[in-house]
């Protein structure tokens, strides 16, 4: 398989490692990327991207790849994937696929233009062993209709760090934060509730890496913790006084248009790490946590134990997600396989962080009933269907 690839940072690297595994004959035939962070880690393990390009267009039309990968820093992912369409490619792109309403709008204009089946997204926990077993217990009844959902995405602090000093530290390149890093969150909920957000609000800012915060001297362990994962293009050094516009702490309150409800809360500076949930359905209820790898359901009416499972795998991989993605991406790639998740998932969870985020900068409740509207409009009627 021939690939492109625009934008080779860190978390493509590890993409690209995972669909090396899926297709050890795996080739980069372009790479658009003027500070390529990942170069070294994808050469380690064999892949060799030779050949440079300025501009995705131009690589696109010159390659004759199969796919073309889009791992750019996100505000410039509609741009390289509309290159990707109109040069006749299928496009894979990481998450979130866009940063704003209007970038949302304009994609799916592009997808009644060229059909949804053309991107392929990153929501790699749809992938999951546990996002799997939560849905089979749907299935099998045992959670019933979906009343209320809590649920979290709590980052440790060499994480939060990270996003102070990356260039994600910035809306205007990454989208507002519970866009960047917790879109898999509101993708996988929505898709256990079965509706799209009908009305959102929330709380939140930066309390925890702010001047007032910051160690006087900073020790050795300190320094480990706080600069422990890399950053690439835009890095900066500062933590505690970082330019940052992102918050570090938020609370979302979400209605599904079906009437189910979901609080969430996202922070970054929690040292014991946690994602998880607690689904509330009128038969069971379903409690799960990504990372610390356990999943169980248990009967309303008599309190029993239906389903408990543990789990390998860890955050580096997406808790052994990374390589089911990359192995069912290529067999739809090569056989049409079906995917557990498409790109208008990941455009209505992604509008659904976007209005959370303007309820919170606004200090509103936001009705998304006229959002929807013209995100269908854009769509057209036969691509919506």
């Amino acid at each position: 398989m021939k690939i492109a690839v625009a934008g080779l940072g860190y978390r493509m690297a590890n993409v690209l490692k995972s669909f090396q595994k899926a297709v050890p004959e795996l080739t980069i035939v372009g790479l658009v990327d003027p500070q390529p962070a990942g170069l070294e880690q994808v050469a380690a393990s064999g892949l060799h991207a030779s050949k440079r390009f300025e501009t995705v267009d131009e690589m696109v039309r010159s390659t004759n790849a199969d796919l073309l990968m889009v791992g750019s820093p996100n505000t410039f992912h509609l741009d390289h994937i509309e290159s990707g369409l109109r040069n006749g490619l299928k496009v894979f792109t990481e998450k979130p696929v866009v940063v704003s309403e209007e970038q949302t709008l304009a994609l799916a204009s592009l997808l009644s233009e060229y059909g949804t089946d053309q991107v392929l997204v990153g929501l790699v926990l749809r992938y999951s062993d546990l996002y799997r077993d939560l849905r089979q217990a749907q299935a099998d009844g045992q959670i019933g209709n979906v009343v209320s959902i809590e649920a979290s995405e709590h980052i440790a602090p060499y994480h939060g760090a990270f996003f102070m000093r990356d260039w994600r530290r910035y809306r205007e390149y990454a989208g507002p934060y519970i866009l960047e890093k917790c879109c898999h969150d509101l993708d996988i909920y929505a898709s256990v509730v079965g509706a799209r957000a009908r009305a959102v609000s929330s709380f939140g800012g930066r309390k925890s890496f702010i001047p007032d915060n910051a160690p006087a001297v900073m020790s050795n362990a300190e320094r480990d913790q706080y600069y422990r994962k890399p950053s690439g293009w835009k890095s900066s050094d500062q933590i505690f006084d970082s330019d940052a516009d992102i918050v570090d702490y938020q609370t979302a309150l979400v209605e599904y248009e079906n009437g189910s409800t979901m609080a969430f809360h996202a922070n970054l500076n929690v040292p014991n790490q946690f994602r998880r949930f607690c689904v509330v359905g009128s038969k069971g209820t379903a409690e799960g946590d990504f990372v610390r790898n356990y999943f169980s359901v248990h009967a309303a009416s008599t309190g029993q134990v239906l389903c408990e499972r543990k789990y390998a795998g860890d955050e580096s991989d997406h808790y052994g997600a990374d390589d089911q993605m990359a192995a069912d991406i290529t067999k739809n790639l090569l056989h049409g396989d079906p995917l557990p998740v498409g790109v208008l998932d990941a455009l209505e969870a992604g509008l659904t962080a976007i209005k959370i985020d303007e309820a919170r900068r606004e200090r509103k409740l936001i009705d998304l009933t006229e959002t929807w509207a013209r995100f269908d409009a854009a769509l057209g009627v036969t691509a919506h269907a």
